[in-house]
């Protein structure tokens, strides 16, 4: 698909990008001649055939077989029947249903009216599809080709099948893998990696592939050397080499399978199983993230809290090392997860972040000082489209310690939140905590959320901030 995947991370860190990215329209390039096939090696003294080398290398074997398999799918603006996104998609059944990525198809389930879906065939064939199955979860979606008029003439689809050591996730590490796709609408393609296993301290199950994925490749299939589905392609590491995810085909086995027992999903049908399952999601997600609870960090007289949780990573800098003598001490600090639920373009569930910055002066008068401090105080912009969002609503406050939090300095805070128009009773927030104990010294605490019920938002503002404290 051609949209830019919603997990950011800050330039130094990296980001996750689905593949499937913004790319103005072009047309694929016409099919190769294939080469001739060397002749076998020849014996000069007999004239033998000595061990003839196979005609085809395990990748162009497997992409001979595999071609007549592979789409791409096509989200175009109705209106103008003019292409709006790409992605990729492949066949896993004989009646024409076909598995790609939910954000492949993200554009067309929330605005039906506006979209459609349409497919492309290695053999120049398109056509109309229908939307079945989504897992917004695991990012999955299964279409089914529009059959022909004459239906009962309709010879089976050459597909996919699942590889069942897969399935069970219990490939070997280092099992050599074969995604294809079409990337960056150049044509369909097969690159080689190799599977790693399950991305280590991740909320969300992704497979590490060690393969070039790219744009475009978005919802193709990742295939062991026997040509059976092992994952589907659905996001690459920005600031990485070769590092790219699959969605594990134990989640993309068990979404055909209900697909093949359900009928075209209406529009009504399609909101209804986005909300039920981002319910189901976020709901464990931010428990998890509760459950897991917090550890003290230290930042100069004040502590902090970061996140247990293993899904998190955290960074941290310093002006110290400056060339030019700084006036103030300014160190900062920031963990947040690794991905987030995708549900459309500038619209995810499941990212948090949280982030400190501690602040001491070296040289400062208190309102030179105050001054800094205010620069820094701001809690994260809440940017994306109205389309989607309302507008911001933000509340500041002071809060003072209390009988069961009296090592909290006095905070000034600032909450604000946004609601997403698509989704009852879910929100954006962001909050800000500046400590106001001292002229000197000052820790701006941040914390902000995507995708989260009021409820949620409420007790884990409450957490975060009961775990501040002074210790001078």
């Amino acid at each position: 698909m051609l949209s830019i995947f919603r997990t950011f991370r800050t330039a130094a860190h990296g980001a996750l990008l689905a593949v499937a990215v913004a790319l103005p329209a072009a047309a694929a390039p016409p099919e190769t001649t294939p080469m001739p096939a060397a002749p076998a090696t020849i014996n000069t003294t007999t004239n033998a055939p000595i061990n003839a080398a196979p005609l085809s290398s395990a990748a162009e074997q497997i992409y001979a077989q595999a071609r007549p398999r592979l789409l791409q799918i096509r989200t175009l603006l109705t209106a103008a029947q003019k292409q709006s996104s790409l992605g990729s998609g492949f066949l896993v059944d004989a009646d024409g249903f076909a598995l790609t990525n939910y954000h492949v198809v993200s554009q067309y389930a929330l605005e039906p009216k506006t979209y459609q879906l349409d497919y492309l065939a290695p053999d120049g064939t398109r056509g109309h599809l229908r939307l079945h199955a989504i897992d917004v979860i695991n990012d999955l979606a299964v279409v089914r080709l529009e059959p022909p008029d004459d239906t009962n003439n309709a010879p089976p689809r050459d597909h996919f099948t699942f590889n069942a050591t897969a399935v069970a996730g219990a490939l070997p590490k280092g099992e050599r893998l074969f995604a294809m796709g079409n990337p960056i609408d150049l044509g369909f393609a097969i690159v080689e990696g190799t599977y790693n296993g399950l991305v280590e301290n991740s909320y969300q199950p992704r497979i590490h592939f060690t393969g070039a994925l790219n744009p475009g490749m978005s919802g193709g299939p990742a295939v062991t050397a026997d040509n059976r589905i092992a994952g589907v392609n659905v996001a690459k590491q920005l600031g990485g080499e070769l590092v790219s995810f699959l969605v594990p085909a134990s989640a993309a086995s068990a979404l055909v399978e209900k697909a093949r027992h359900s009928e075209a999903m209406s529009p009504a049908s399609v909101r209804e199983a986005i909300r039920e399952q981002l319910d189901t999601w976020q709901k464990g997600f931010f428990a998890a993230l509760q459950k897991e609870g917090f550890r003290t960090a230290s930042f100069g007289a004040y502590q902090a809290a970061e996140s247990k949780a293993p899904w998190f990573t955290c960074w941290a800098h310093t002006n110290s090392d400056t060339a030019a003598k700084p006036r103030a001490l300014i160190n900062d600090a920031s963990c947040d997860t690794r991905s987030a639920l995708y549900l459309a373009d500038n619209m995810s569930s499941g990212q948090a972040n949280l982030s400190y910055t501690h602040m001491k002066s070296i040289d400062l008068g208190a309102l030179q000082f105050a001054t800094l401090v205010s620069q820094r105080m701001r809690p994260s912009a809440l940017y994306g489209s109205r389309r989607r969002f309302t507008s911001p609503q933000c509340y500041e406050n002071f809060l003072a310690p209390d009988e069961a939090h009296p090592k909290r300095p006095v905070l000034r805070v600032t909450w604000c939140a946004r609601a997403y128009r698509d989704f009852a009773d879910l929100y954006d927030i962001a909050v800000s905590a500046v400590t106001q104990d001292s002229s000197a010294e000052a820790l701006v605490s941040r914390l902000s959320l995507t995708g989260v019920s009021y409820p949620n938002a409420i007790a884990i503002t409450e957490q975060f901030l009961n775990t501040l404290e002074v210790t001078r």
